[in-house]
């Protein structure tokens, strides 16, 4: 149901999943750190300063970058643990259960090997902390409730899942993953963005109008395992600007907390 570019999605991947963690300052590394463990006064105390010192750097280095193939692991990981904590209330064990097999893994890794597939990985230090897939938005993520298309429904991107690991939540993580898929679509030509919530995840509406993004009345009910699953649209722009605290209006607060 949601696409990576023409490529499908997992089966078990599904658009309600947003951003659990939201925008926080990252701790800055220590400037100009020295691989040799010498500092600017003086060298450093043994190698378990070294390691240390060299582990905070590494902590405090936030990115996002393109998915790879390997980073399939990572990323039904994430899905799997963030779906547990979040939406365990909202789906039944046996849709849950899904994301905890060999088959959810092979999904992504198929997905990710496509050329076309727009996937985008957190990173912080070595580790992998959230992702977000984007792609074209099909005329079923953009028609309105009687299935009329806009006009402009062949200039919209969906962001399809927007997730942050929780405990890596409040350090901008989310932030960054929706500007890099905002950029990317906007290169192939959209010009707003869409996205499907569940309806009771006002913490994941919280973090989209932070970006400008807003429910446009539509809304769906969806089969999930004989349970029905509520969702709303929101849409918005894709030039995101991450702003400091106090920095003006336009875009998101660095340090904004979407729960």
């Amino acid at each position: 149901m949601e696409l990576l570019g023409p490529a499908r999605a997992p089966a078990s991947h599904h658009p309600a999943l947003s951003a659990l963690g939201d925008l926080a300052p990252v701790p800055r590394p220590a400037e100009n750190p020295d691989p040799s463990g010498w500092r600017r006064d003086g060298p450093a105390r043994g190698p378990l300063v070294r390691a240390a010192r060299d582990t905070l750097v590494r902590m405090a280095v936030a990115d996002v970058r393109p998915a790879v193939t390997a980073d399939a692991r990572e990323i039904t990981r994430i899905q799997r643990v963030t779906w547990q904590a979040a939406y365990a209330d909202l789906l039944p064990p046996e849709v849950l259960a899904t994301l905890d097999t060999p088959d959810a893994e092979e999904a992504w890794r198929e997905a990710l090997a496509q050329p076309t597939a727009r996937v985008f990985v957190a990173t912080e230090g070595e580790w992998t902390v959230g992702f977000c897939a984007a792609g074209p938005a099909p005329a079923e993520a953009v028609a309105s409730a009687d299935g009329a298309l806009p006009e402009d429904s062949d200039r919209v991107g969906l962001v399809s899942v927007l997730l942050v690991e929780p405990r890596w939540g409040r350090r901008g993580h989310a932030g960054r993953l929706l500007a890099a898929a905002g950029e990317a679509l906007r290169g192939e030509g959209a010009e707003r963005g869409v996205t499907w919530l569940p309806q009771s995840d006002t913490a994941s509406e919280s973090f989209y109008r932070k970006a400008g993004w807003e429910p446009d009345g539509t809304a769906r009910t969806l089969d999930a395992g004989g349970r029905p699953f509520r969702e709303v649209r929101l849409t918005g722009p894709l030039d995101i600007p991450l702003v400091e605290r106090g920095g003006g209006a336009g875009g998101v607060p660095s340090d904004a907390d979407p729960r």
